[in-house]
């Protein structure tokens, strides 16, 4: 029996039709044609729609960066298939972790040693357009028809549109059933201090995340409709991490210290994975990128939405990033890195990206694992990251707060201090 989920990203901002079932088959409900909101209008680019590729003698190879873990194979395996499709076209993985991505091609590109297509999260849009170093989209309608029109509103700068949507993402908590049920997982995190009673003496934590990481830490500063960048994310003047809600939300997150007794150099993302994986801890806040492996090591768990922050009746809010293909203005084969990126959005290559990462797809698709419902679950309580030029400066920023205020650090002074870097960058 077939269920359709329909997620909201952004509560509102963004909403992502997905369709779920077990053993569905792909195709047995047609996608609804995504049109974009009244408030979102796609400029065409002054340049020529790129013509269907025809066969070649002159031989190109594009150079695609992704990151490792799951999208490497993918690229690979999708770059073999365009290949087929278009023999005198090779595609050449190289390793640049999404991190990194926005940084080397600014150093790379003008060197003319860059990718030709590259990832990046869509939060780094502002950096990249204002840097002059990715090429608008040429040919919309292959990112308009299939896309959500919410996903591919989250790659448009002052109206034009800059990227393919190839997943979405956000984060929510993973339990193990061997060490705890269903049942008796919190839903707020208030409940959570208070099962810490009859989790002393164990050798198991009840909790356990990446403490230093922006991406999961900026929850705590979420309550009462607190939102960096204001409530669109699209305003500098307002970061509001020293808000009442924010410092509300920071101090809470320090008192957790007591329960992980852990300092914050300690307790990174590998950290806290191999935590979970080692049944060492119940409960652990990631992404649906660990799904794949987390099955692979044999571990029973289940996946939910975040646990309320306290005084609040909804899970905690989630950053929700779309993973984004990008091509680089450096690139010689402009033509051909469109349409590579464009490919990665067709039918097959997002059914095989699903398969093969466990990410969300871009488009409407029938999924099978119901894993995933958690991180869908969990899209109706998240915000799309701000892509404005200044979250640059937010990322090592809030890392740096949030890892002195575990630590023992002035959770006000650190704030103050944060809010400044965002609005004096």
């Amino acid at each position: 029996m077939k269920r359709r989920f329909i997620a909201l990203l952004g509560v509102g901002v963004l909403s992502l039709s997905l369709l779920a079932g077990c053993a569905a088959g792909r195709g047995d409900t047609p996608a609804p044609e995504p049109t974009p909101p009244a408030d979102v209008e796609v400029e065409e680019v002054e340049t020529e729609e790129p013509a269907e590729l025809e066969p070649s003698d002159e031989e190109i190879t594009l150079v695609v960066w992704e990151s490792v873990g799951g999208p490497d194979e993918f690229i690979r395996q999708a770059g073999a298939a365009f290949t087929a499709l278009y023999p005198h076209i090779t595609i050449e993985y190289q390793n640049v972790e999404l991190g990194d991505a926005t940084t080397n091609i600014a150093l790379d590109g003008p060197a003319g040693i860059g990718a030709d297509v590259f990832a990046a999260p869509h939060d780094r849009l502002g950096e990249l357009v204002v840097g002059g170093h990715i090429n608008p989209v040429a040919n919309t309608g292959a990112v308009t028809t299939p896309v959500s029109s919410a996903l591919y509103s989250a790659v448009m700068f002052d109206g034009t549109l800059y990227g393919f949507p190839v997943a979405s993402e956000t984060y929510a908590l993973f339990f193990n059933r061997a060490l705890i049920a269903d049942e008796d997982v919190p839903t707020t995190f208030e409940d959570l201090v208070t099962m810490q009673t009859d989790w002393q003496g164990r050798n198991e934590r009840l909790f356990i995340m990446d403490v230093a990481n922006a991406f999961y830490t900026i929850m705590f500063s979420t309550s009462d409709g607190n939102r960096l960048f204001g409530p669109d994310g699209d305003d500098p003047s307002t970061p509001n991490m020293n808000t009442e809600a924010s410092i509300a939300g920071f101090e809470f997150f320090q008192s957790l210290r007591q329960y992980i007794d852990i300092a914050a150099e300690d307790l990174g993302t590998a950290d806290a994975d191999a935590a979970f994986v080692g049944g060492v801890a119940a409960m652990h806040i990631s992404g649906p990128w660990n799904v794949g492996p987390f099955n692979d090591e044999g571990l029973d768990f289940g996946v939910t939405t975040l646990p309320s922050l306290p005084g609040q009746a909804n899970p905690a809010v989630s950053f929700a990033g779309v993973r984004t293909m990008f091509v680089s203005a450096y690139t010689m084969h402009p033509v051909e890195a469109e349409a590579f990126a464009a490919f990665l959005l067709t039918p097959e290559m997002q059914q095989l990206r699903y398969e093969i990462t466990g990410a969300l797809p871009s488009i409407a698709m029938t999924m099978d694992n119901p894993q995933l419902q958690g991180f869908i679950d969990q899209l109706e309580y998240s915000f799309l990251m701000p892509s404005i030029p200044e979250m640059g400066v937010f990322w090592e920023a809030l890392n740096a707060a949030s890892q002195n205020i575990w630590n023992g650090g002035d959770v006000v002074s650190e704030l103050n201090a944060l809010q400044e870097a965002l609005l004096n960058q």
